[in-house]
């Protein structure tokens, strides 16, 4: 014996099965790879061989935009390569954003 269903509000019925069908086209696009990031959205570095009397300071300088912070540029070249500031030794090479 099967009861009989009935819709008291068709408003909430509405909002519930948008909320149903986007679920299901997030989770279907997402399985079928259509929300993977392109290389036009990845993060590019330069490879950078530290030198004998380097700094952070000195090479985030060289390589920032002119509109760029130095203090930015040094706070993500240690967050690229994980180490801080002091951490450096020559010819160690470490990674430096790429900035457009």
């Amino acid at each position: 014996m099967m009861r009989k269903m009935r819709i008291a509000s068709k408003f909430r019925f509405t909002i519930f099965m948008v909320i149903v069908l986007l679920t299901v086209f997030t989770a279907a696009s997402t399985i079928a790879g259509f929300n993977t990031a392109n290389s036009l959205s990845m993060d590019q570095y330069r490879c950078v061989e530290i030198e004998s009397g380097d700094t952070l300071w000195s090479i985030a300088a060289e390589y920032a935009p002119d509109n760029q912070d130095v203090r930015q540029v040094v706070h993500d070249i240690c967050e690229t390569n994980d180490i801080q500031a002091n951490d450096i030794a020559s010819g160690q090479k470490i990674l430096v954003p790429v900035y457009d």
